[in-house]
């Protein structure tokens, strides 16, 4: 290979290895993207003759891999922007293909207006799942095994770990670490704490800089290997440590996203995945890891 021709090559790696150090995930095809979509609720008109229909959406026959007949999840403009429109009629998640490390998530988030049974008369609930694995559904026959960034009315940020209690056998959810105080019912994350949480469920998050209904917020989250952190438009409020897979013993440092429909209508726009290799300064001087 000549010279000239192989500092050619070079570029083009180079360039190529540039483009996929942050890159969007939405096009208009959701290209990137896999559909799941769990057990209808009986009120849900216009689907097939015989397909399985529940008051309980956590058991039973869901629609399975990419058969979003309601289309739950589809991809819109808005004053000139690509949009993901969530229906929340069925409960759903819509899933990379890939697996990722080492990034940083940024999404923008709003609530439409839309309320779907069995969660008419409760809280409008999202979810952002990250480190996903295990097959679909695991989770009441809808979502994989994985971490939550909880994505709900006055809650963004909190923290779930999911497990897979549907599956067979079932199977526990992720194991984390997190700094703060329990209450009654359940812990939150608290930066000025010394001690751990013993028992990690649902945690609340330190903060709740949630924008009103129907304007956008800026959900970011940071991960290095099996540290996140959350953010809520530019805020700090959630930091999960040590995550670990119980089912292998190993660290937990890498996964699928998935983006979840719950119940309620709601509206994401510029996924942007930017890779890393360390926290950023900010991260760094405010959060202390253990």
């Amino acid at each position: 290979m000549s010279y000239k021709l192989l500092m050619v090559s070079a570029f083009i790696l180079s360039l190529n290895t540039y483009a996929q150090k942050s890159f969007k995930l939405f096009d208009e095809t959701l290209s990137h993207f896999e559909k799941w979509n769990g057990v209808p609720h009986t009120t849900i008109q216009g689907l097939p003759e015989g397909t399985y229909q529940s008051d309980n959406v956590h058991a039973g026959t869901p629609l399975g891999l990419n058969n979003d007949i309601k289309n739950v999840f589809t991809m819109i403009t808005e004053d000139g922007e690509l949009v993901l429109k969530i229906t929340g009629e069925i409960y759903g998640g819509l899933t990379t293909k890939a697996s990722y490390e080492n990034y940083h998530l940024s999404v923008y988030f709003k609530w439409g207006d839309k309320k779907w049974p069995p969660r008419l008369n409760v809280k409008r609930d999202s979810g952002i799942l990250y480190h996903c694995y295990g097959d679909h559904g695991r989770f009441w026959k809808t979502w994989k095994t994985c971490l939550e960034y909880q994505v709900q009315e006055t809650d963004l940020g909190d923290f779930i770990p999911l497990g897979g209690n549907t599956a067979e056998p079932k199977v526990p959810g992720p194991k984390v670490e997190i700094r703060g105080t329990r209450g009654e019912k359940k812990g939150k994350y608290d930066p000025n704490s010394d001690t751990y949480l013993k028992k990690i469920g649902y945690t609340d998050a330190y903060k709740e800089p949630d924008a009103p209904h129907g304007e956008w917020n800026h959900l970011e989250i940071y991960v290095i290997g099996n540290d996140a952190v959350h953010l809520v438009n530019g805020e700090i409020v959630m930091v999960v440590e040590n995550a670990t897979n119980p089912e292998t013993g190993a660290p937990l440092t890498s996964g699928q996203i998935q983006i979840q429909s719950e119940a309620a209508e709601c509206y994401y726009k510029d996924l942007t995945l930017t890779s890393i290799k360390k926290f950023p300064k900010k991260i760094r001087k405010e959060v202390r890891f253990k």
